[in-house]
């Protein structure tokens, strides 16, 4: 079954006729289209993208070859609502599903009251698009291995500038120009590269501070290829690490080990979690439970791993694994790979080491 049937097949059990899709990596993951600015509504024997007159040559292009009609909202008064309203008559469509986490106010009373002229309904649905983009297929496997291949290549490429007296804002400069060069066909999300202190910050901004003898300096980074994105974590000391920060890092090393061998099929969000609180448990105050996410065209995708978390991993599901401790006013250690979760196992996507590195 592909994603048409099954989308279909959850307009029935959703009973409605109809989705209007605006989460962009949702409708790119739907329609095949690479850029921006794009929606989709999809009935049940036909499927449109909606973007404006910059885009609508690369949409035909890339959206027609999937069976995607194409239409310009600017030749509707430049109403995105008015072209979802003509969709919605061309389809049939009496009750339209829409996304309610991803549509703005003003957009969902504009449409309201233009399908309300028409009698159609409009109804909030959430997850539809996500439960299909949940576990990734071979291409998407592909793609994935890619950006990870090339974020891996990256710092290896960075590590010998990563010395005293180099800002932390040049560091990341080099490091996304070398991803880019590498093949990223962007930077998967803003660069986490900081040093010192801030690294007590699990999403610290890099800035003019400089590296200094005996800092850790954490670097979280992705690469993007063809619409997926790789997300790595590694921690270096430049210089001399005290005994502290052996422990410390030794410490995080075992639990992030401990929560990739909770990893597999069939095992439960929290389950990672409950194995890492054993280890890290002196230092559990300084312990952040959000040690893991899915990751594919977003960032941050289900099934979150955590204490909080609600879902299975499954065959298919790509996902982080990233523990760490975070002490204020005197640093922090975060070791994160991307994984892909098998029938019998996982595949570790990225491969840089996780031995403490000593930066001399």
């Amino acid at each position: 079954m592909n994603a048409f049937e099954k989308i279909k097949e959850m307009l029935n059990e959703r009973g409605i006729d109809g989705i209007y899709v605006s989460q962009q990596a949702n409708v790119n993951y739907i329609t095949g289209y690479p850029d921006e600015l794009a929606y989709a509504v999809i009935g049940q024997n036909d499927k449109y993208v909606i973007t404006d007159g910059r885009f609508v040559e690369l949409a035909e292009n890339t959206c027609i070859p999937n069976g995607f009609k194409v239409l310009n909202w600017h030749l509707f008064d430049r109403s995105l609502p008015k072209a979802i309203s003509h969709v919605c008559r061309e389809c049939k469509i009496k009750r339209l599903g829409f996304e309610e986490k991803f549509t703005t106010y003003d957009k969902y009373t504009e449409l309201k009251q233009l399908l309300e002229n028409d009698n159609i309904e409009l109804v909030p649905v959430s997850g539809m698009i996500e439960e299909l983009r949940y576990t990734k297929n071979d291409e998407e496997l592909a793609n994935s291995r890619k950006a990870c291949e090339i974020a891996d290549k990256a710092l290896e490429e960075l590590i010998p500038y990563i010395k005293p007296g180099v800002s932390e804002r040049e560091l990341c400069a080099r490091l996304e120009f070398s991803m880019k060069m590498n093949g990223a066909h962007a930077i998967g999300f803003e660069t986490i590269l900081i040093s010192g202190e801030k690294t007590s910050l699990p999403h610290g901004k890099p800035d003019d501070k400089v590296i200094e003898y005996g800092d850790f300096v954490t670097i979280d980074f992705g690469a993007m290829y063809n619409g997926y994105i790789s997300d790595m974590t590694r921690t270096f000391v430049v210089g001399e690490a005290s005994e502290k920060q052996i422990e410390i890092y030794n410490l995080v090393k075992e639990a992030q080990a401990k929560g990739l061998e909770c990893m597999r099929d069939g095992a439960h969000a929290t389950e990672p979690d409950t194995e890492i609180r054993k280890i890290i448990k002196k230092y559990e105050e300084y312990y952040y439970p959000g040690m893991g996410h899915g990751v594919g065209r977003d960032l941050h995708e289900e099934p979150f791993l955590g204490n909080y978390g609600t879902k299975t991993m499954k065959k298919g599901c790509i996902i982080t694994m990233e523990p760490g401790l975070y002490i204020p006013g005197w640093g922090g250690v975060r070791i994160e790979d991307t994984v892909y979760i098998k029938e019998d196992g996982i595949e570790i996507l990225t491969k840089f080491p996780k031995e403490l590195m000593v930066l001399k």
